[in-house]
């Protein structure tokens, strides 16, 4: 999550957001290297071509050697930029062979998140929790107090298994939203009638924090992403939980719905 004082990305946890990491680094040496040679080119045309140093100016015009160096340059520059930017777009649109399949809806304002039949068919929403129910949480010993930051702390995380690749299938019930999570690298909408999909593989176990990134209403900034990635048996034991927990909830959302018919 973001921290006091942040300079750089929030850390990377999944292979993609390592590429990420390293072309950002990348990107910013040749940024560095073209602007220190564009400002030393500068300072050389200040002091060598000013009107004191040359009272007759030339008139010399149509440089060949110039001309092509300035077109040829920019050009070979691109094509070095190019070359990594297609291996990452390729990482992150190529779905490899997946462990787990997520499908995330979007909500104003909330997050759903289903599981699969393997994983046990259910699914739940996930809500930021206000100020009171953030404290009640720490309180209660439910959830740690570094683990439950303001304005992203939620009362159900979505869990997976670390180590796994993760295929999460994004949609919206109502107006387009954004899945954002930094440290997975993973950003993609949330479309009513259309199913976009990305993935991320963790490679630590942690919860990992994102938002919505696309202004969807009035309480867009408050529809915080959590996802846990835990142990293989830690994942494991709380599937049997979450089956429990939320087929328990479906049934009586249903039972409700029925009575007030």
């Amino acid at each position: 999550m973001p921290t006091p004082w942040q300079m750089n990305l929030q850390g990377a946890a999944t292979p993609v957001s390592d590429y990420i990491h390293w072309f950002h680094d990348w990107l910013n040496i040749i940024i560095f290297a073209v602007t220190l040679f564009v400002l030393a080119l500068l300072i050389y045309v200040i002091f060598r071509f000013n009107e004191k140093a040359n009272p007759v100016p030339s008139k010399t015009t149509h440089n060949a050697l110039l001309e092509v160096c300035w077109t040829v340059v920019p050009v070979l520059i691109l094509v070095v930029i190019a070359i990594p930017s297609f291996r990452l777009l390729k990482l992150q649109l190529e779905v490899p062979k997946s462990d787990l399949t997520l499908k995330v809806t979007g909500n104003q304002w909330r997050w759903s998140y289903s599981y699969p039949q393997e994983a046990g068919g259910f699914g739940f929403d996930s809500i930021m929790l206000n100020e009171q129910q953030r404290a009640e949480a720490i309180a209660s010993h439910k959830i740690a107090a570094a683990e439950a930051p303001r304005l992203l702390a939620v009362d159900n995380e979505a869990v997976v298994p670390v180590g796994k690749i993760v295929r999460v299938q994004v949609t919206s019930s109502d107006v387009i939203h954004k899945f954002t999570v930094p440290s997975f690298g993973i950003k993609i909408d949330a479309i009513p009638g259309r199913l976009n999909e990305t993935w991320f593989q963790a490679e630590r176990e942690g919860i990992y924090y994102g938002q919505c990134s696309f202004i969807c209403g009035q309480d867009h900034a408050f529809m915080p992403i959590a996802i846990r990635v835990v142990s293989p048996e830690r994942y494991a034991a709380w599937l049997n939980e979450a089956k429990q927990k939320f087929a328990s909830a479906e049934d009586a959302g249903n039972k409700l719905a029925a009575a007030t018919r």
